[in-house]
């Protein structure tokens, strides 16, 4: 009997039709956890780097974390990887919701995507009994009210369903996956669900999960649930609120906006409004919230309730979380009640909501600057809500500007030319970023920007303050109950970093230090997206629950496979290099790994090489950002090597 995981995949050739289920290799389990880890072993063993995005040849791949359906808490994270159409890289985004442990309960680790279908379908899980069927009439539907037809034309409302809007239908490089309670939004997964004639995708299941070591593994659970106990009743000082407490950011509990509003960029990532939030401004965006939170909601199994069911008059319902909350809000100059709005339409189309909103504010701003006219807007409404209402309409269904904006602000100014290559600015890897720029080079996010294969600094910072702390005071309280470091060194970092001297950013950290503290956050990320646990219960909060120290014992008590913090650590940077080692194949080299120009106000050309090559040593790469030959034999991973050194990628050392 297999263990946590049930063992089987589920195969699907939306060109044939064709449906098996396939037993999954068990060592792969030691080796790469589940979830991303063995997605990335499925992407390098079948997708080769010739095949595009749109091909047929290309995998969509939904899977289940190793730990998801089991009763760790927060273990409830899906994981669609593919490779996408806005970066050509490999794409991996995760969503929770009900998804993924439902899809384990069906009997299913995962659900692999190939070809392409010619006509729109839905695919219908439930337990053994696998159907493509017909989905003509859903065909321009919302993702939101795709679901809850599926659902009604099942008679089946105990189902899951992820499904696609128009901008998935379309091939909006940005477009999402959405899923209940959460979406995978990030590098245009939902434009490959489009692509292959998938509208969405519905799961039933009844089957169990078993664990094999029952007594231990509750214990663990109740270890996790005891200390978000302790943290709820200890929140963390001397940090913004949102980072007080556990989940993903509490920005659906919280009114306070003045750290995102005057802190981060409004617009295309331009401007910055340093006295934008006052009282008034406060009360009118607090009476807005209360109007349209019903409640806070959670994910499967799960005591944290991170997200909104947000109802906006006239709308119908959907769910929000975090950041989201502002990106439609600050790209338009508006107020929230605005984001609100406009983010149910996203919503329902199913586009990300850091690249559509950036893209607009691109859009307008061309605009103004007489690179884009009127003309290239025709009917377009003069106040900017309206446009931005109007603009999203036209994105979502590739008409006219639209169909150029749809791939995002990179490819749209080389499509554009005329200068608007520079109103482009907020890209890496040709992807949007956070809209955040900063005054002085952090060393650590300068890495995290630069190297993440997720492309996404939300999804690689973490459990290191994003600052120092103003006294030694402040710092010595921090590290009293800081039981989540790995080595005992990483506090004696903490304790020396000063926000002015010679021990602040940005010569400290230091290089090899941020290497290490970039290692840390990397390295726990990783763990969270092959065993399917929510970020905010691990990775991304200062001091959470799961750390390097328990998760060992989960996965050996639910798998039965014996695994200390070197082997999970080792199992971490093996899937870590693996996909380094995918999108290296693909092209990826070491020029593309740079922040935007404005990121930082002031750069350091001779610094940030420094970290460049001392953070790729440290991870067993050469000059170049490819990994050796002989670190990839040391992560089992020879097989890579091969390849690398029959495409002439890795050169003798």
């Amino acid at each position: 009997m297999r263990y946590a995981e049930t063992g089987y995949y589920l195969e699907v050739d939306l060109s044939t039709g064709n449906v098996e289920r396939v037993e999954s290799d068990p060592k792969w389990t030691e080796l790469y956890m589940g979830g991303l880890g063995t997605n990335a072993k499925i992407l390098w063993d079948r997708v080769p780097p010739e095949i595009e995005a749109f091909s047929p040849d290309n995998l969509l791949i939904f899977s289940a974390g190793l730990l998801g359906g089991t009763l760790a808490p927060g273990a409830n994270r899906a994981i669609v990887s593919t490779i996408s159409p806005q970066t050509g890289l490999m794409a991996y985004s995760m969503m929770g919701g009900f998804f993924a442990p439902e899809l384990k309960y069906a009997g299913y680790d995962k659900v692999i995507i190939r070809g392409k279908s010619p006509d729109l379908v839905y695919l219908w899980i439930n337990n053994d009994k696998v159907e493509i069927r017909d989905a003509s009439h859903l065909k321009g539907k919302g993702a939101v009210e795709t679901q809850e037809l599926i659902k009604q034309e099942l008679n089946e409302p105990k189902a899951h369903v992820a499904a696609i809007g128009l901008a998935g239908e379309n091939k909006v490089w940005y477009a999402s996956i959405e899923q209940g309670r959460s979406s995978c939004s990030r590098a245009g997964v939902g434009a490959v669900m489009g692509d292959k004639g998938l509208k969405a995708i519905a799961v039933r299941g009844t089957k169990d999960v078993n664990v094999a070591q029952p007594a231990e593994f509750i214990k663990e659970c109740n270890g996790i649930m005891d200390y978000i106990k302790y943290r709820a009743d200890n929140p963390i000082k001397n940090v913004e609120p949102i980072f007080q407490n556990l989940g993903s950011p509490q920005e659906m509990l919280l009114h306070d906006e003045k750290w995102h509003t005057t802190g981060f960029m409004w617009g295309n990532a331009r401007a910055r409004r340093k006295d934008f939030w006052t009282e008034e401004v406060e009360e009118q965006w607090t009476s807005v919230q209360e109007s349209v939170r019903k409640r806070l909601i959670s994910c499967y199994n799960c005591p944290m309730k991170c997200g909104g069911l947000i109802s906006v008059p006239g709308s119908p319902n959907y769910m929000m979380k975090c950041y989201s909350k502002l990106t439609y809000t600050m790209a338009a100059y508006s107020d929230l009640a605005f984001g609100f709005k406009i983010a149910q339409m996203a919503t329902e189309y199913g586009v990300d909501g850091f690249s559509c909103p950036q893209t607009m504010a691109f859009a307008l701003e061309l605009l103004e600057a007489g690179i884009l006219t009127e003309a290239d807007f025709p009917g377009m409404p003069s106040d900017t809500e309206g446009r931005f209402y109007w603009l999203l309409d036209r994105i979502v269904r590739r008409e006219g500007i639209g169909d150029i904006l749809a791939n995002g602000t990179y490819w749209a100014a080389q499509a554009i030319g005329k200068g608007a290559e520079e109103y482009a600015h907020n890209n890496i890897k040709k992807h949007e970023q956070l809209p955040l720029k900063l005054g002085m080079l952090n060393p650590v996010y300068f890495l995290m920007y630069c190297t993440g294969e997720k492309i996404n600094i939300t999804q690689i910072e973490g459990q290191f303050p994003q600052e120092p702390f103003p006294t030694i005071e402040s710092r010595e309280e921090f590290i009293r109950d800081w039981i989540q470091v790995p080595d005992e060194k990483f506090k004696k970092y903490f304790l020396d970093w000063n926000a002015r001297g010679e021990n602040s950013n940005p010569q400290y950290p230091t290089p090899e230090i941020a290497a290490e503290l970039v290692d840390w956050m990397e390295r726990m990320h990783y763990i969270d997206d092959a065993l399917g646990v929510c970020a905010g219960l691990s990775s991304f909060p200062l001091k959470p629950p799961y750390h390097i120290h328990n998760y060992p014992r989960f996965f050996s008590a639910g798998t039965g496979i014996e695994m200390d913090e070197d082997t999970l650590t080792q199992a971490a940077r093996r899937n870590r290099t693996l996909i380094r080692a995918i999108n290296v194949r693909r092209g990826m080299t070491r020029a593309d790994e740079k922040p935007p120009e404005d990121h930082w106000r002031k750069r350091f050309p001779e610094l940030e090489k420094a970290l460049l090559d001392v953070y790729y040593k440290f991870r067993g790469w050469d000059e170049r950002g490819i990994p050796t030959k002989e670190y990839l034999q040391e992560m089992d991973l020879g097989f890579v090597a091969e390849d690398l050194e029959k495409r002439g990628i890795l050169k003798d050392e």
